[in-house]
């Protein structure tokens, strides 16, 4: 059933809403006054926001959300396209089909949700796309040409979408955090052992932590804090840029 507009609550689309943080980013935001549609490809039940089910490789499911965000809450203020997943092999060994579902996923999504939101954007007078792009949308690392591939291509919609947005109300930021303690993280690791011929146990501070001068990896919940700034009255002039919380990886 769908919910009761409700117009003068900021409305916010998140997607890989279902862990990490996406959840983390839903639950901020939901905290915060918004109404949320959570995105994912299997949502779940519970939890923050409103779960919603959709195939992010498709245009049929970056549509769908954006009709569902109309069609519960009547608008549309923020998008935050935070879907992803990794695939770690060497660019001879790379899988084409993994490297054209990571840049449907990474890249065309965010575009598309760009394109179909974007009326709406215009319309709510401080319309918002944050997106969370990684440390890897300005530096590289071996072994994910795809991940990293698509990541650049965030950073040069973020780009444009600032500069179409600044007559019309709407700003476009790119989040950039170095490894998040999160699922798609861990997952990593066995792939990273393989890849660098290293037990599984040196991977976190041999490889994964390896370019960060601070040895740690960042919560979901920093990372929503800041896109909770971003989305607020005082994160208005933070548009067409990257936004690193990075442990001073590109300090080097």
């Amino acid at each position: 059933m769908a919910r009761q507009v409700t117009s003068q609550r900021r409305a916010a689309i998140v997607t890989g809403a279902a862990s990490g943080i996406g959840a983390a980013i839903t639950s901020r935001l939901a905290d915060g006054g918004f109404d949320v549609l959570a995105v994912d490809l299997r949502p779940g039940e519970g939890g923050a926001g409103l779960p919603f089910a959709a195939d992010l490789s498709t245009r049929e499911g970056n549509r769908s959300a954006v009709d569902a965000a109309l069609e519960n809450f009547g608008r549309i203020d923020v998008v935050v396209p935070n879907a992803g997943f990794q695939h770690v092999s060497p660019v001879v060994d790379f899988d084409e089909d993994r490297w054209d579902a990571l840049l449907a996923v990474l890249l065309t999504s965010p575009f598309l949700l760009a394109k179909y939101s974007w009326p709406h954007l215009v319309a709510s007078g401080q319309g918002r796309f944050v997106a969370i792009a990684s440390a890897h949308a300005l530096v590289a690392s071996p072994f994910k040409a795809g991940y990293v591939s698509a990541k650049h291509g965030v950073m040069g919609l973020i780009k444009t979408l600032a500069l179409e947005g600044a007559d019309v109300g709407v700003s476009a930021t790119a989040v950039c955090p170095s490894y998040v303690r999160t699922p798609l993280v861990e997952k990593q690791i066995q792939a990273q052992a393989v890849a660098h011929g290293l037990p599984e146990d040196r991977v976190l501070e041999d490889v994964i932590l390896a370019s960060q001068p601070v040895k740690r990896l960042v919560e979901p919940v920093e990372v929503a804090e800041l896109v909770a700034f971003l989305v607020g009255p005082y994160g208005r002039a933070m548009t067409g840029v990257a936004v690193p919380m990075d442990q001073a990886w590109t300090a080097r």
